[in-house]
């Protein structure tokens, strides 16, 4: 049986469990999309990941784009850039 992750949500709502292997990856993936760009929206996030992960990724890549991004705010490890829209994206300070 493959190890889950309960991801959490940044207004406190109720995560999913999902596959640790489909997280790492996903998280990885937005990670080095948000340290490239700096600042990044995310429906550009979302357009790099698809084309990133094409092919090599066994999931719904923009559900689990949305559900790893939002746990990695909630972990403050991403942040939301205030007064932003479309909102933007940076890695944490």
């Amino acid at each position: 049986m493959e190890e889950k992750i309960m991801t959490l949500h940044p207004a406190g709502k109720k995560g999913v469990n999902i596959l640790k292997r489909r997280y790492d990856q996903m998280a990885e993936t937005l990670l080095g999309i948000v340290r490239k760009h700096g600042e990044i929206t995310y429906s550009e996030m979302n357009d790099i990941a698809e084309k990133e992960l094409d092919g090599k990724f066994d999931g719904k890549i923009p559900w689990y784009v949305v559900t790893v991004k939002l746990d990695l705010e909630a972990r403050g490890i991403l942040e939301r850039i205030p007064k932003t829209s479309p909102h933007k994206l940076r890695i944490s300070q």
